[in-house]
């Protein structure tokens, strides 16, 4: 199949379409990426995506499917830019709310809505089976992972969170480890900038232990995997212990947050293959790869060799990993990994939303 995978993350830099050639000869599948673009939101929709978790039902559903057009639009842009006639889309949506401890998760961007403007079938909502049968609904890029990229021990999401999967034990697992570019980008946003390009604010200032140390002792880095985060526990566990700190300089700030991002992510790979990483290779995508302080920062805390890919790789993985998830579900075959989520089961995961009838 030509599986366009849109994937809108919790940084809120924009949308982002890939287009992905997906194949399975029986026993094996393949996905690559043949062309992706991000459309970047502008202040209106930042503004609402970000806010919406606070208004009424009726804008919380209006939202759902005005976005749903506005993907659907965003589809009918990009196939026209390259050319393209695919078969398929798997939309992520974007998530308004994740509370997997109450069996809630909301994604906007309505599938009837976006399969109606784009004339094409589309599969959306991939998180609320799992999250129904007692997991997480997060990170669902194992599977993936497992499948595409065999020769890395683990791969590393550096996206609005940063999210690990790997081999251990024999299994799949995969958690949220920490918050990532939605914290960076908080304080990016203090001094005019959008996000701090190389890690250059990062590298300007100097750390504030005090607040190093408090951020290394929230509960959460306690806990045992499944786990996951979303905006609800930023703004609950962890920013208020930012702004605590709130008279020290932006630079200081971010150079700390950067340490501590690294520290996480280090002790979670040291943990998961021991020897303190050496001899693991380590996957590196999402938008804080292109953070060259937060890379190296990471490199001096484990002995795994971590590995930055081409920049369609490191910017596009989650779209492409969406299509094969959307394809999966499609030839009806369990899309989601269980043991990497915490769920009771395997699941085939997805919404399907118009005309299905030469893909099955």
């Amino acid at each position: 199949m030509k599986v366009i995978g849109i994937m809108s993350g919790t940084s809120m830099d924009g949308a982002d379409l890939a287009l992905c050639d997906v194949q399975f000869n029986g026993s094996e599948w393949t996905a690559r990426i043949e062309a992706a673009k991000t459309y970047p939101y502008n202040e209106k929709w930042r503004v609402r995506l970000s806010q919406l978790k606070y208004q009424n039902p009726e804008l919380y559903a209006k939202t759902d499917v005005f976005y749903g057009h506005y993907l659907g639009e965003l589809v009918n842009t990009f196939c026209k830019e390259i050319g393209a006639k695919p078969d398929l889309v798997a939309s992520h949506g974007h998530t308004i709310f994740h509370n997997p401890e109450h069996r809630l998760t909301a994604q906007v961007g309505d599938g009837a809505s976006l399969s109606a403007i784009c004339g094409l079938p589309v599969v959306s909502n991939f998180r609320r089976a799992d999250v129904a049968l007692g997991g997480q609904g997060a990170p669902l890029v194992g599977i993936g992972d497992e499948l595409l990229f065999p020769e890395y021990d683990s791969c590393l999401n550096l996206g609005g969170f940063c999210n690990i999967s790997a081999e251990a034990e024999g299994k799949r697992v995969a958690f949220d480890i920490a918050p990532c570019n939605i914290v960076l980008n908080r304080v990016a946003r203090e001094l005019g900038q959008s996000y701090d390009e190389n890690g250059q604010i990062a590298e300007s200032g100097q750390i504030i232990f005090p607040l190093l140390n408090r951020l290394n002792d929230i509960e959460y880095y306690k806990q045992k995997g499944p786990k996951s985060l979303g905006r609800e526990w930023i703004n609950k566990g962890f920013w208020h212990v930012v702004r605590d700190f709130d008279q020290e300089p932006a630079a200081d700030r971010m150079k700390t947050l950067v340490v501590h991002i690294a520290r996480q992510i280090g002790a979670s790979l040291n943990a998961l293959h021991g020897d303190n990483g050496a001899g693991r290779a380590v996957l590196v995508t999402g938008g804080g790869a292109h953070n060259t302080s937060l890379i190296d920062h990471l490199r001096a805390e484990t002995e795994a060799e971590i590995v930055v890919p081409e920049a369609s790789l490191v910017d596009y993985k989650e779209a492409l990993i969406f299509a094969l998830l959307g394809a999966m579900r499609v030839k009806n075959v369990p899309n989601i990994r269980h043991t990497a989520t915490g769920a009771s089961r395997a699941s085939i995961s997805g919404s399907l939303d118009g005309d299905f009838s030469n893909l099955i």
